[in-house]
């Protein structure tokens, strides 16, 4: 959409918003608007100040100095989603849903009809059908949540959104979990909900999918307003360079070849478990070996079964060498053999507890003195790895919920590397962050990989897995279909076996 000249009156205007956290000040007299029938992306680094304004733009936080303004008049928005009275809703990062109600409870969750004095289930179903139809969403109005994807779960949001007569809608990070498939019909009912005239705040890390679905782009970077352009005036890479304030022709690392003489460390023969039939492959000293295949085709299952996260049926694991019975966590990290979760924040951290417990959990043995935790040697390890691994937060003593995602994944990076592992997995390792962390972290696996210790990196993101991986492993329905090397490591190729048009027999 080009509104040039003639662009329609803003919905929601902030205005020289300025945000402070006690001393700490994280948003620098930024200025916003969102217009009906448009897509405006927020993009930054973590931390850049994104999330603190949506929820200024949505009534979760006050600023500390600024206006907002709706329909051009100065207003103070009232607190805790009551915002969504005047058509502002916030869709979190976190999908706030009740798993086990149904797609009708959910939408009218604490605002139910009634008839007569009794909830009138019969209208709530039909308006809910009704809205189901009009977004083109193919799932029941008494479909329960537990039992939908992640997508349709992502657009049941939406349709709650639309219900409450939504003017804007602000969207966090919603396509961080879906397929490309799934994105693509996510992006069909976004231009819907455009032509219904809903202004819409799509805040990416994904540069690509914000240069196909916004109109306009604001950049913050360390809580100060950049720019904000339209869309066809801005490219990928001169987003990141605005986001970061440096080239990125070096998010990708020097690739150093791998020793094809070094030391077997870790080799897997015919092992089964649940969700992966047969699979074999084996891992060198100081190499980066990519997983690769689309969602749901083993990649995660087998590394829970090699860290003994999950039960093996049948196959062999040597590790350095020497068969070893199926494992447990414990005695895979006491082995060196480390395990990163793809989910951070439900089983990599404690959201409520502080960086120190955090760090030191799993390599608490370490830290063992006399039957008692040793503080100063915790402390000591904090400060090492805030300084090793950037880890950027206002306060040392801040829980980890409040930190954003991208030192979240830093903090995860440290308190693996705590136990010093001699292999390391990690699982989606830049799922949800900022082009500038991704970079930091590419760099640190190739650094990890210099020192010896060797790599596994399970991705989704394809450009991350040509980038930095000396291997690579596609997977599709629980089985290896390919493992490739040098020039064969490129997009034509990994799809082919990733779809099934291809591949090798490893046996």
């Amino acid at each position: 959409m080009d509104f040039g000249t003639s662009a329609p009156a803003a919905i929601v205007e902030a205005v020289n918003i300025s945000k402070s956290f006690g001393p700490v000040p994280v948003l620098f007299s930024v200025s916003m608007d969102i217009r009906p029938g448009e897509v405006h992306a927020l993009i930054g680094e973590n931390g850049a100040g994104k999330s603190t304004l949506m929820k200024i733009l949505s009534g979760f936080h006050d600023p500390t100095s600024g206006q907002i303004r709706l329909d051009g008049k100065q207003t103070t928005l009232p607190p805790n989603g009551a915002a969504e009275k005047l058509g502002i809703v916030l869709i979190h990062q976190e999908l706030n849903l009740a798993e086990q109600m149904t797609v009708e409870e959910n939408v009218f969750l604490g605002r139910e009809a009634r008839s007569n004095g009794f909830l009138d289930r019969k209208g709530m179903r039909e308006a809910v059908q009704g809205l189901l139809d009009e977004i083109g969403l193919e799932i029941s109005p008494t479909d329960r949540i537990s039992d939908l994807t992640i997508a349709q779960k992502q657009m049941v949001e939406i349709v709650k959104a639309v219900s409450r007569n939504a003017r804007i809608l602000i969207m966090d990070e919603p396509t961080a979990v879906l397929t490309e498939e799934e994105t693509e019909v996510f992006f069909r009912q976004v231009e819907k909900l455009k032509e219904s005239g809903v202004g819409i705040v799509f805040v990416s890390h994904k540069l690509n999918e914000v240069k196909a679905i916004a109109d306009r782009i604001t950049i913050l970077r360390d809580g100060q307003w950049i720019d904000t352009r339209l869309s066809r005036d801005l490219t990928p890479d001169t987003m990141a360079q605005m986001m970061v304030g440096r080239e990125l022709s070096d998010l990708y690392p020097p690739m150093h070849e791998a020793d094809v003489d070094a030391e077997m460390v870790l080799e897997v023969q015919n092992l089964r478990a649940p969700g992966i039939d047969d699979v074999s492959f084996s891992l060198r000293k100081g190499e980066i070996l990519g997983f690769s295949g689309l969602i749901g085709s083993g990649r995660t299952a087998v590394f829970e079964a090699v860290c003994g996260l999950a039960p093996i049926d049948s196959g062999t694991i040597r590790l350095f060498g020497s068969e070893t019975a199926p494992l447990s966590v414990a005695r895979a990290r006491d082995a060196g053999l480390a395990y990163l979760t793809k989910d951070r924040k439900e089983k990599g951290l404690l959201l409520d507890k502080k960086m120190q417990p955090n760090l030191t959990l799993f390599a608490l043995p370490k830290f063992v003195k006399n039957f008692a935790i040793d503080k100063k040697a915790e402390e000591s390890a904090l400060e090492r790895a805030i300084r090793r691994f950037d880890v950027r937060a206002r306060d040392p003593g801040i829980t980890v919920g409040k930190l954003s995602g991208g030192n979240q994944q830093k903090l995860l990076l440290a308190k693996i590397m705590e136990c010093d592992p001699r292999i390391v997995i990690i699982d989606e390792p830049t799922r949800g962050i900022d082009v500038g962390t991704k970079q930091q972290i590419y760099h640190f696996i190739a650094a990890l990989a210099a020192e010896g210790v060797s790599v596994v990196v399970i991705s989704s993101e394809m450009p991350e897995i040509i980038g930095i991986c000396h291997r690579v492993a596609v997977m599709r329905e629980g089985r290896i279909t390919g493992i490739l090397t040098g020039d064969h490591i490129n997009e034509n190729e990994i799809m082919r076996y990733a779809a099934g048009l291809k591949r090798e027999d490893l046996h």
